[in-house]
């Protein structure tokens, strides 16, 4: 019944201020409809960059061998480094922080064959923990490179879908013969289609992949392009180049301090930058919404003071029959959430339907907005934060009315 009360006694207040309540209201949705929005925006962005970034691999390292920068133990700077395929494993075995590890061998053009179709293009070469550490996911029904491959040196081909689309056409390959440099191959796979933005020796799309053992004995290469690591844990990765520098310089003989003898590319640096990016990016564009949700949140004061005014002489009844000053205090506080809690509402609402419209229009170069469970937590507390601010003030002004002096006015 007190329930009832109170509603009719918010409805009365409110009526009496029909334009003012109106213009607050508003003020209150698109302040919680700007946060919600701005900071949705920021967050599809950051999933879909990040997702395109981990494209190539997530938290791995790559590493090429380059030449000494420094004198060592007698000997000239400039000499050359190489690395060998022994030196993957022989890291693992030497630094416990590695989970994986793999030689990369690369033969920049190709010709690959299917019937009549010839494709030039690239082809790769690794163990079988190559492909999870670069995102080389396939299609339902093939698969990548396994250790039995590596072992047996098996002529077995993981193809991209671009390289698919150029020898085969709608036609599935899985299980087709292809001819890399005139040397018949087996189609085990084919890439999954992913986004990748960032890459060091090409699209993955485009290249196909071999075993490393077939490899080396096709072109007869000594030496690795590079290799690909990836630690257990990406917090590890400064330790883990630390560590691979001292094994390294132990092996080739140059000085562990030296930054030029082996040329790294840790790509959880460019994680910590756009994480960086995307948290100074919400800061701003939350205060932006925070200064907005406060301009409605004013407006629910000023409301709020003409409310006290126009219900002084009641207040002072109600005081005047016992009620304590608590309860006029969140009676007052109670109208004011009660309003900030309607404008947030639809403020949520309307975002959503702003968000699914634009997600209609699949836009991807800004990716897909998400309203995540932070966000509309965070957009509660300022929502609950600036309601309470907003009516506690005239709250108790109104709670420290004296009675008597009230049923004067």
């Amino acid at each position: 019944m007190k329930f009832f009360l109170f509603l009719k006694q918010f409805y009365r207040d409110l009526s009496s201020q029909k334009l003012r309540t109106a213009l607050t209201t508003f003020g209150i949705i698109w302040g919680t409809a700007s946060i919600i929005l701005l900071l949705a925006f920021t967050t599809g962005l950051k999933k879909d960059q990040k997702r395109r970034q981990h494209g190539m691999g997530e938290a791995i390292i790559i590493l090429w061998s380059g030449r000494t920068g420094m004198p060592y133990e007698g000997m000239p700077k400039g000499r050359r480094i190489r690395f060998v395929e022994e030196d993957p494993e022989y890291l693992k075995m030497m630094i416990p922080e590695i989970a994986m590890a793999s030689p990369e061998y690369t033969n920049w053009s190709s010709t690959i064959k299917y019937r009549d179709k010839i494709y030039i293009n690239q082809v790769t070469a690794g163990n079988a923990e190559f492909g999870e550490m670069r995102n080389l996911i396939p299609k339902p029904g093939g698969r990548y490179i396994n250790p039995n491959d590596i072992a047996n040196k098996k002529r077995v081909a993981f193809i991209g879908y671009e390289a698919k689309k150029e020898l085969f056409g709608d036609e599935d390959p899985i299980g087709k013969i292809i001819t890399i440099d005139f040397v018949p191959f087996t189609v085990v796979g084919e890439m999954i289609e992913k986004d990748q933005n960032s890459s060091y020796s090409g699209s993955d799309r485009r290249k196909t992949f071999i075993p490393y053992t077939t490899f080396t004995s096709m072109y007869n290469r000594s030496y690795l392009n590079n290799m690909v690591v990836k630690p257990h844990e990406s917090r590890q990765s400064d330790y883990v180049k630390r560590r691979i520098n001292e094994v390294m310089a132990r092996k080739y003989r140059f000085d562990p301090k030296d930054e030029e003898a082996i040329w790294e590319w840790d790509t959880t640096r460019g994680d910590q930058f756009f994480d960086n990016f995307i948290f100074g990016m919400n800061i701003f564009l939350g205060m932006v919404g925070f200064f907005t949700l406060m301009v409605g949140g004013i407006g629910v004061s000023n409301i709020m003071n003409a409310v006290v005014e126009e219900r002084t002489k009641e207040i002072g009844i109600k005081m005047a029959l016992g009620a304590k000053a608590s309860f006029i205090l969140w009676q007052l506080v109670s109208e004011t959430l009660l309003m900030t809690f309607i404008g947030g509402v639809i403020g949520l609402i309307l975002s959503g339907v702003i968000i699914r419209g634009y997600n209609m229009l699949n836009i991807e170069e800004m990716g897909s907005p998400v309203i995540s469970p932070e966000i509309a937590i965070l957009a509660s507390i300022l929502l609950g934060i600036i309601g309470f601010l907003s009516g506690y003030f005239p709250a108790r002004r109104a709670a420290k009315l004296n009675p008597v002096e009230a049923l004067r006015l």
